[in-house]
């Protein structure tokens, strides 16, 4: 009753706010996926996924059904983020009923359903003005969770990850990458550089669609990794969407293209979504791609030496 009643009132908060119930929701939504887009991550796109969920539509894992609409993003967007598996999802209570559990916590993500109701006072006002009451529509949330976050599943509710295929390993770039001593993890569905730990993180080669990009990942990790105190001491305290920030993505992504060309490989802008914020740093400074080109080649020159050590060790009994 109290439910209902807080329905109606909210209901009729939407309409004085301009007849848009659940507006405050649509926002929300909205501004989440507005926000993805501006930061370059778009939901359905992104340079790997193998390893995590394949392809297809995201589904109800209890009655089989596939989501639709807005869902399909937000639950894709849950997927990319998260790195789940598969695209199953389940609620709280699905999850029981099947004699499962949704994991001790682990965050569910939240989905949402139109429907139209007709509040109490609207049938009144239609009942006294002999008129069909008008429905007002809403969103009504829901909270789902990926069967990957929760135990004692049947089988059956599950999807097995695509099989990696074997890697293909270009020789001089993983000697490159191994002679620079970085301390690169693989794992995860993200890549990174942590100036903190001093650490690189990226996706398996294998889980990339297209293998090569694994090593132009790396390069522009380690683009970044140049730039600690240790060695080339670089600003690396700028936060996302900062011009430090936008500043050393263009270093690292030059540097990442001047390894690659070095090594045979094709460079290509892996970062695609900080063009528009490169654009923004030099329109607005017309030496900043000077300064950038000036740090990427110090950048190589840092990595490809690591690289020429192993490939013509020191030879005893020749002088200098």
């Amino acid at each position: 009753m109290r439910a209902n009643s807080k329905r109606c009132a909210n209901a009729k908060a939407g309409a004085r706010a301009g007849g848009r119930p659940g507006a405050s929701l649509y926002q929300e939504i909205t501004d989440r996926i507005v926000a993805e887009l501006e930061r370059g991550t778009v939901p359905w796109v992104k340079p790997w996924g193998r390893a995590n969920a394949g392809l297809g539509l995201p589904k109800n894992a209890a009655t089989g059904r596939c989501y639709s609409g807005i869902n399909i993003l937000i639950l894709w967007g849950a997927v990319i983020e998260r790195g789940y598996p598969c695209q199953n999802w389940l609620t709280f209570r699905q999850a029981l009923i099947l004699g499962g559990n949704v994991r001790k916590g682990e965050r569910g993500t939240t989905i949402v359903h139109a429907d139209r109701f007709v509040p109490k006072d609207e049938k009144e006002r239609a009942s006294d003005d002999g008129e069909e009451p008008r429905a007002i529509a809403y969103l009504k949330r829901f909270t789902v969770f990926n069967v990957a976050q929760c135990d004692g599943l049947p089988e059956h509710v599950r999807a097995a990850a695509e099989p990696l295929p074997e890697r293909e390993i270009i020789p001089q770039a993983e000697a490159l990458i191994r002679s620079s001593g970085a301390d690169l993890r693989i794992g995860g569905e993200r890549a990174f550089y942590m100036p903190g730990s001093d650490c690189i993180q990226v996706p398996p080669q294998p889980a990339f669609f297209q293998q090569i990009d694994y090593y132009r990942t790396c390069f522009h990790e380690l683009g970044h990794w140049t730039g600690h105190p240790s060695r080339l001491a670089r600003d690396l305290s700028g936060s996302f969407g900062s011009k430090v920030y936008a500043r050393e993505e263009l270093v690292a992504e030059i540097a990442a293209a001047f390894v690659c060309s070095s090594l045979g490989i094709e460079p290509t802008v892996r970062h695609a979504d900080y063009i528009g914020s490169w654009l923004k740093v030099l329109r607005e400074d017309n030496r900043a791609i000077f300064s950038a080109a000036s740090r990427a080649s110090k950048a190589a020159d840092l990595l490809l030496a690591f690289h020429h050590d192993e490939a013509e060790p020191p030879q005893e009994g020749i002088a200098a």
